[in-house]
């Protein structure tokens, strides 16, 4: 009896070392990128989830030829976690492209192969890809404006992209910019389908706050033209708190976040629905964890926290709402992001995809 004891023991803790598996799921296994700007690198991003209960490491990475290099996520990723694989495609060849990326992983016994397709152009004047969004006749090659993860004193630029798909010459101009920040065109005209950017400068020393602060600035699509929603470009800056004064207490004991999620996706939504999904919040650090500053960058968002301030050990719920009937008139990246006290992640973001019903 004994000795059957002992082997199906044996027997129930092989069977479970074998179910306990790392497993890869990607976003997208196929991505169509359209047209590509000749002799203009583009990257493609990857994205996937360890969906398995030990963690998963990606060995290798191959391309299947010598246009395209890839990088991947190099750490071993626990379960739960997320990772991504990037190829870079130079695009030197004109014409249509199909490319494979293999992934070389312990989830799989075999390479897990990816594709992305598209095609090479030379026509310069197809704004409609390399600038991908549109104001009137201009276009531009972002439709937010976000200054991510600066501290007090630096003074970053984000170079616009912007180019005259109009019949006239045109003057970028960007109207109602706030204190902090400046604006310059280069060139300062641009002749009909020519291409220039516009400048744009932060001097963190005169943002009014740490943490999250939101406005809008307008595109001028012609002398004189009036602020509107049809122009709008939402800004952003994150102005990260400053730990130069922590003790040598707290720095030994600090607060750390964890989320359940970081990323969230609500597919098919009927046309005035509100739908809701949660992510727990838990302080697994050593000291008070504080979500100083909490905001949404979308109208079609809404987010409720029970608790802004945690123990060691305590978790909390944040609600994250989905208005559908908004969902037309996004601009910029939906997502919710929260600044803390933690040192190690003083910004996080949980980013939102959704769409309607077709």
């Amino acid at each position: 009896m004994k000795r059957i004891y002992l082997f199906i023991t044996w027997l129930v803790l092989a069977v479970t070392a074998v179910q306990a598996q790392p497993k890869i799921a990607f976003d997208q296994e196929t991505k169509d990128l359209g047209y590509v700007l000749w002799k203009n690198p583009t990257a493609i991003t990857f994205q996937f989830t360890n969906t398995g209960d030990k963690p998963l490491v990606i060995s290798n990475v191959t391309t299947s030829c010598g246009c395209t290099k890839a990088e991947w996520t190099q750490d071993p990723v626990p379960a739960g976690g997320t990772g991504e694989v990037t190829a870079v495609f130079d695009a030197e060849a004109i014409g249509r492209f199909y490319k494979e990326v293999g992934v070389y992983c312990n989830a799989s016994p075999t390479p897990l192969y990816l594709e992305f397709n598209g095609e090479v152009t030379a026509d310069s004047k197809n704004f409609s890809f390399t600038h991908p969004y549109g104001i009137g006749p201009i276009r531009l090659n972002m439709d937010e404006i976000a200054f991510e993860d600066v501290n007090r004193g630096d003074k970053p630029v984000i170079e616009l992209l912007v180019a005259n798909a109009s019949n006239k010459s045109y003057t970028p101009v960007l109207m109602h910019l706030p204190p902090y920040l400046s604006a310059k065109a280069v060139p300062e005209k641009l002749g009909r389908g020519k291409a220039g950017k516009i400048l744009i400068t932060l001097d963190t020393e005169k943002v009014p706050k740490l943490g999250i602060t939101r406005s809008s600035v307008y595109l001028a699509r012609y002398p004189g033209d009036k602020v509107g929603s049809d122009n709008e470009i939402p800004l952003s800056v994150v102005l990260l708190p400053d730990f130069e004064g922590v003790s040598d207490l707290e720095k030994k004991n600090p607060p750390h976040i964890s989320l359940s999620a970081t990323e969230l996706e609500f597919k098919d939504l009927k046309p005035n629905q509100h739908k809701s999904q949660t992510v727990v919040l838990t302080n697994t650090g050593k000291s008070d964890l504080q979500i100083k500053d909490m905001q949404v960058f979308n109208i079609a968002l809404g987010v409720k926290l029970k608790k802004r301030t945690l123990k060691p050990g305590e978790s909390t719920k944040m609600k994250v709402i989905v208005l559908a009937e908004n969902l037309p008139r996004v601009k910029g990246t939906p997502r919710v992001l929260m600044i803390t006290n933690d040192p190690d992640q003083p910004k996080l973001t949980v980013r939102v995809k959704a769409s309607l019903m077709e």
